[in-house]
């Protein structure tokens, strides 16, 4: 085995080895279990740091074992999968520094933890699966390892929302391996390649190729919540705020619209499934679920929810981007599944944090926050004027790309949805904003937990996550035109996307 096969088994093995360890912990051993989170997370950071340094310099990473005659498993670390990889790595480091500090004195925690990293192994494995085979071993792997997440508090509440999830997500899988099947009789074991590999079958397979699309789509439509298959999502909001943040940033939410992303431009190729009039229904289909999630977000009283259904919206900015037909609206969609990433953990784990230390869940409890924890709500603020596209953050950048991409497609409608989803975005986040900073403070918090003690609002361990995600949401629009920004990374993929299909 060469190093350039190794590595993608590294990254791997960084989540997986020291998850399985996790599992045999005694609750006790809280050093050696928080030791072992750390060296995962830090280990596959500097794995993937190796990965785009190669990628970028022109080396191909990939292993292959052969499963079945015809059946391969495959691994690829393109350009693509290590945007979503890089993603996934350093969300979750934040995540885990997070998880320690809010999990803290809680039982249980050797479970969480090694499903917590089952979860990033399998969100490394759909990222660089280089087969739809591999690609739904570890989708369903996902659903395995957060539905125990989900569930963790183990209340009458948690088991329900838990249901509800594994119901969507298994019939979502379901639906998923019908289409790979019914495809994988079509055209044989084919790997997923720049410009698509279903180009060859030609016209007169286009009935069944339809039909196809529908089922890959909708079977990954499920997790990233893509209206109407988006009623797991709110009731997922049961879960701890480390898991509500997984799901929204890190992990699942982002491996359905990843799964969008292949199916549209590795497994259809971009001119193929124009050529098949694929592209404007599901383009019709991201701006339903924008504007719906949006304004279900604005009767929403639970600040978690309220968060839930703006996800719904965000995460279909990606879908919109990967339907716009032309490479403005891929860069668009592309550094959307970034961007969105960082903001929506930022505002998920200033929401844990007004949990714990104030007891705060709803949004009419938010009076006063801001003088309370100033810090957090500074971040919540950054976090929540992204979403809304104001200058200089992450969101800007996004809408800025994706408007441009609409024109470009000559979907003016398109640019009005966008428009829609920032006045909704700003009718729901502001009153928030208000309350936090204008309201006068109550006269008791709803139950503090966390007393302050001079400038410190609430745990280190919860408090610098959402800072230092903050300023990512808005160093990514500063240095948006640098090399190493998500924006040249998305840039460079969508190149090789459409050179290939040209």
């Amino acid at each position: 085995m060469t190093a350039n096969e190794a590595l993608p088994l590294g990254v791997l093995a960084s989540s997986l080895i020291p998850g399985l360890i996790i599992f045999a912990l005694p609750e006790s051993r809280i050093r050696l279990r928080t030791a072992l989170n750390l060296f995962g997370a830090f280990a596959k950071l500097v794995l993937v740091g190796v990965l785009l340094a190669g990628v970028s310099a022109g080396e191909d990473y990939g292993f292959r074992h052969s499963v079945l005659p015809g059946l391969d498993l495959v691994f690829k670390a393109d350009a693509l999968a290590l945007l979503f990889v890089a993603l996934s790595t350093l969300l979750w480091l934040f995540t885990t520094l997070y998880a320690i500090g809010y999990l803290e004195g809680s039982p249980h925690r050797s479970r969480f933890f090694g499903f917590f990293s089952l979860c990033v192994t399998a969100t490394m494995g759909i990222a660089m699966a280089g087969n739809l085979f591999t690609f739904f071993v570890f989708y369903e792997l996902l659903t395995l390892a957060t539905f125990p997440l989900v569930v963790h508090r183990g209340t009458p509440q948690a088991m329900r929302g838990g249901t509800v999830y594994l119901a969507y997500t298994l019939g979502g899988g379901a639906v998923l391996l019908t289409g790979i099947v019914w495809l994988h009789g079509l055209t044989g074991s084919a790997d997923f390649a720049h410009g698509g590999y279903l180009a060859v079958l030609g016209a007169e397979q286009a009935g069944p190729l339809q039909i196809i699309f529908l089922l890959l789509i909708a079977g990954v439509g499920v997790k990233a919540a893509i209206v109407p298959l988006h009623g797991w999502l709110p009731q997922a909001m049961v879960a701890p705020a480390p898991v509500s943040a997984l799901l929204h940033a890190v992990a699942v939410v982002k491996a359905g619209a990843f799964g969008v992303v292949r199916v549209v431009y590795e497994v259809y190729g971009v001119e193929f499934a124009q050529s098949l009039d694929l592209l404007t229904p599901l383009a019709l289909a991201a701006a339903v679920t924008i504007v719906w999630g949006s304004l279900r977000a604005l009767a929403q009283e639970d600040l978690k929810k309220r968060l839930a259904f703006s996800t719904v919206s965000q995460v279909s900015y990606i879908v919109l981007g990967v339907a716009l037909f032309g490479p403005l609206g891929t860069v668009g969609g592309l550094v959307h599944l970034v961007h969105q990433g960082v903001m929506k953990i930022t505002l998920f784990f200033c929401a844990g944090n007004y949990a714990e230390t104030l007891g705060i869940h709803k949004v009419s409890e938010m009076d006063g926050a801001g003088r309370r924890m100033p810090l957090t709500t500074v971040a919540f603020t950054v976090a929540a004027l992204g979403m809304m596209g104001a200058p200089l953050t992450a969101g800007a950048v996004s809408k800025a790309w994706l408007t441009d991409g609409a024109e470009a497609a000559g979907m003016g409608w398109a640019v009005w949805v966008l428009i829609a989803s920032s006045l909704l975005n700003a009718a729901y986040f502001l009153p928030i904003l208000w309350r936090a900073w204008l309201r006068p403070t109550p006269a008791a918090w709803p139950e503090e937990y966390i007393p302050r003690r001079g400038l410190r609002e609430t745990s280190a361990l919860l408090l610098w996550p959402p800072l230092v995600t903050a300023a990512a949401v808005v160093l990514a629009a500063i240095f948006a035109e640098s090399a190493w920004s998500p924006l040249a990374w998305a840039r460079l993929i969508a190149a090789r996307e459409y050179l290939a299909a040209n």
